[in-house]
């Protein structure tokens, strides 16, 4: 099993670029494989809100110019943000800069209060997913095809084409853990898949993805799988209090959370990611990450 770090996207840059560059400096032996960022524009908090956020496109172009080896990627890019075809562009870019380092991440999106503060159009569940579906054939075209036109209930292209194309593929992501449509649109559409789960919970959604997966034809190998939860190193009551409110959540001591790591392979996760998910976190980065590393990861067969 792999391990890679989520970084919170409230850094400033000048912190967020020294906690890459620390990652990439561990990518030897048992080290991160990637880095992942999230794609908000505020935090999901009562009022007032206006706590610091980048732009995640923005920060992994500045990450992919300036730090080496790691894959990089987003965790994930709402849909309803950003147009598809321009996503697709601005993806292009980043493989090309990354040298093929390049993750697409993408959701349906689904924080109301981001889409009200900025003017976006939020639409309702069933509006989100077939929006969703549009935008990833949008995409996958863009991304396959020389010249691709195409016409939907939301998206249009006319003749529209990737100059210069992705360096040399552009792996997909869908993050999302719906039952009924969500499988499908992985099984067609992505390269990889993630959603929040303790061990437990993956082998339930495993099993659904991967007969999805079967219908379609398709080698279910051929899905890397990603999972993330939160983490509480020596604190199994704590993440045990995390979980009853309904967040993924491991914890206790080091051989115990390497226990939970071979769950988590043996449920089918292809790699584990850990969430810094504040500024304290990554202040104690070369403690929590490198800890995590040296005490678990280098213990995972």
């Amino acid at each position: 099993m792999k391990f890679s770090l989520w970084l919170p996207a409230n850094l400033p840059w000048r912190d967020l670029h020294a906690a890459a560059l620390h990652a990439a400096s561990t990518a030897a032996g048992p080290g991160w494989r990637g880095l992942w960022l999230e794609d908000h524009f505020m935090d999901n908090a009562p009022e007032p809100n206006d706590g610091a956020r980048g732009e995640a496109l923005t920060q992994l172009t500045a990450i992919a110019a300036t730090v080496p080896d790691l894959r990089i990627g987003s965790l994930v890019l709402g849909n309803t943000y950003r147009h598809p075809a321009v996503v697709a562009k601005q993806a292009a870019a980043l493989s090309d800069i990354s040298d093929g380092r390049f993750v697409l991440g993408l959701g349906a999106g689904w924080q109301e209060n981001e889409h009200r503060a900025f003017g976006i159009e939020f639409g309702d569940v069933p509006s989100r997913i077939r929006w969703f579906r549009e935008a990833l054939e949008v995409i996958t075209r863009l991304r396959d095809d020389e010249f691709s036109d195409f016409s939907g209930e939301r998206y249009r292209l006319e003749r529209a084409s990737l100059n210069p194309r992705p360096h040399p593929t552009l792996p997909i992501l869908i993050g999302g853990k719906g039952e009924k449509v969500m499988p499908k649109l992985v099984a067609r559409y992505a390269d990889e898949w993630n959603m929040w789960a303790t061990p437990d919970l993956f082998t339930a959604k495993n099993r659904i993805f991967t007969a999805a997966l079967e219908d379609a034809g398709r080698d279910p190998a051929s899905l890397w799988r990603t999972t993330q939860a939160l983490v509480f190193f020596d604190d199994a009551e704590r993440a045990a209090e995390i979980r009853a409110k309904g967040r993924p959540a491991i914890g206790g001591s080091a051989q115990q959370l390497v226990d939970t790591m071979a769950a988590y392979a043996e449920a089918g996760v292809d790699e584990f990611i850990l969430p810094l998910t504040s500024v304290r976190d990554v202040a104690g980065l070369a403690d929590r990450g490198d800890r995590f590393l040296a005490e678990v990861a280098a213990h995972v067969g």
